[in-house]
């Protein structure tokens, strides 16, 4: 199995136990963890079985209250969802309000705590961070997994300690590694960048001349074969490669079969003479 094919299957089968977390980014109503701990922003449904009258649905204010009927304000803001709940129930009973009060927090849309996934992902965009170990690749799950054009090397940027995060990392790494350390912990705010992939262009005598994905190692006679070989009139002699150098100068070099392509890369295949 080719390396994409391994990053598309492990998309599919993540986004597949995922996909509740994506729903409830976009307001679907589906409940979250109960570790999960409400914050500013965060679009609530308070419920209490038997006492419609003291159902509501608001959002959690910038300073992490609600304003609740009979309890007036109410801190919810740093609560798991169920102390949220034991918090009103609580208030309810001391009150003398109900006797036995049996209290439902659904969180409907999750502001407060939430990463992106931005540039060459099937459905990029914010998504909620649902529990507390959420993993790089739980993150790109939920946004469908890397998209056909995109990279295998992604950026995540953020805050750590109170100083600017920033980390590029191997998604084939990341499979590959038995333990966890390159599948990092995804904190609120931080942001995930799949650029699109390096390509090379080849032109001249070849079948299937124009753009083509670099490949973890590509080598000059894989490119070719990629491209469907030179035609009847090709040669494979004096093939000249258009590299652009950390000066912004374009060199002409004269490249062996073995050697790896670099992003940029122009192949020209000559016509034969004879």
């Amino acid at each position: 199995m080719s390396v994409r094919a391994l990053l598309a299957w492990c998309g599919s089968v993540l986004a597949a136990g995922l996909l509740g977390g994506a729903a409830l980014a976009q307001g679907a109503g589906t409940a979250a963890p109960a570790e999960y701990r409400l914050g500013a922003g965060d679009l609530v449904r308070i419920t209490v079985y038997q006492n419609p009258d003291l159902a509501l649905e608001g959002r959690i204010s910038e300073g992490g209250v609600i304003s609740y009927p009979l309890l007036g304000v109410v801190r919810l803001g740093g609560l798991t969802v169920g102390a949220a709940e034991k918090t009103i129930a609580d208030g309810l009973r001391l009150g003398n309000f109900v006797k036995q009060p049996q209290v439902s927090v659904l969180p409907l849309q999750i502001r407060s705590n939430q990463a992106a996934v931005l540039g060459q992902a099937n459905r990029p965009g914010r998504f909620p961070i649902e529990v507390a170990d959420m993993r790089l690749t739980d993150l790109l799950a939920l946004a469908g997994g890397v998209a056909p054009g995109g990279s295998e090397t992604i950026v995540v940027s953020g805050v750590r300690d109170g100083r600017p995060f920033r980390q590029e990392i191997e998604l084939p790494a990341v499979f590959a590694s038995a333990s966890r350390e390159l599948d990092i912990p995804i904190q609120h705010g931080d942001v995930v960048w799949i650029d699109r992939a390096p390509l090379a262009y080849i032109y001249g005598e070849v079948q299937r001349p124009g753009p083509l994905r670099i490949e973890r190692g590509m080598t000059l006679m894989q490119a070719l074969a990629t491209g469907g070989g030179i035609t009847q009139r090709g040669t494979l002699k004096d093939i000249k490669l258009h590299r652009r150098g950390s000066d912004g100068k374009t060199e002409v070099l004269q490249p062996s079969m073995d050697d790896r392509l670099k992003e940029g890369d122009v192949v020209f295949v000559k016509e034969s003479l004879f």
